[in-house]
């Protein structure tokens, strides 16, 4: 990589140049995320909310003084604004794509502004698609292997806090690790070759994240909820997910990559003409 030594002094690739390309690429992929979970995912949402409210109706009926006593709750609360199911599944659900686009959208681009020249050979379009894979392992795919996402109508309401804890427990522990092995590697790599470095640090990454999951507590709280809804909300939350990722992957490493070349031939000149 000819500028890598230079260019954290080169203004065209200042850590503000990567956020901006960061943000635009998770908006971008926020969009996308929204089309693949809207045609995928929110079907397997009506279907547990169904069972959710048909459960709910079989309990009223049994605890007609509960409803009472609800009705006399909602009376106090007639105040709050009450988001309609459509409102939820349409602009909702863009809402919260947008949002997490962004925020993985910048935060990856400044881990890939922060590695730029710093893992071996790697050229600025190789360092940023590492980055963003291994941000999607650490943060969705091994959170996600132990606490997976969950429909309406799964899980205990006492229990959630707990639940939470748990996954962001998880989810620091794996974010820490990559952080870790990351640089573990790129220190091996002045006494041993790349490919053998780089397996080291993701046994080493393996081995800590298995150890964290095994001790942190399960979660098993599906009762009766059918299986196959389960399964396809499920895989259609990580597809959505792998979206995300893989489109801010493709986007940023193509934004970077152009940047890069852009200042590269710009030093070029410069030495060029300094030359004559």
């Amino acid at each position: 990589m000819g500028t890598a030594s230079g260019d954290r002094s080169v203004p065209g690739l200042s850590p503000a140049a990567f956020l901006l390309r960061g943000l635009a690429v998770g908006l971008a992929a926020g969009l996308i995320a929204f089309v693949v979970a809207f045609a995928f995912g929110e079907p397997y949402v009506d279907d547990a909310i169904a069972l959710e409210e048909s459960a709910a109706a079989h309990t009223d009926a049994d605890h007609a003084k509960d409803d009472a006593d609800k009705a006399d709750e909602s009376a106090d609360d007639a105040g709050m604004v009450e988001v309609s199911r459509d409102n939820q599944r349409s602009w909702g659900l863009l809402t919260g794509t947008l949002a997490i686009g962004a925020a993985l959208g910048g935060l990856a681009s400044l881990a890939a502004a922060a590695v730029l020249g710093r893992l071996g050979n790697l050229s600025a379009r190789g360092s940023t698609a590492l980055v963003v894979l291994i941000g999607f392992v650490a943060v969705t795919l091994v959170p996600f292997t132990k606490y997976p996402a969950t429909p309406p109508a799964v899980g205990s309401g006492e229990t959630i806090g707990g639940r939470t804890a748990s996954y962001f427990g998880l989810l620091l522990i794996s974010v820490l690790a990559a952080i870790a092995v990351v640089v573990l590697a790129n220190r091996l790599c002045a006494r041993l070759d790349g490919w053998t470095a780089a397996f080291i640090g993701a046994g080493v990454y393996v081995a800590v994240v298995s150890v964290a999951a095994a001790l942190l507590p399960s979660v098993n709280e599906l009762g009766d909820f059918p299986a196959d809804t389960l399964w396809y909300f499920r895989r259609s939350s990580l597809i959505t997910l792998a979206a995300l990722w893989a489109s801010i992957g493709v986007g940023l490493t193509l934004l970077v990559g152009r940047m890069h070349d852009r200042v590269a031939a710009d030093l070029a000149r410069r030495a060029l003409a300094a030359s004559l």
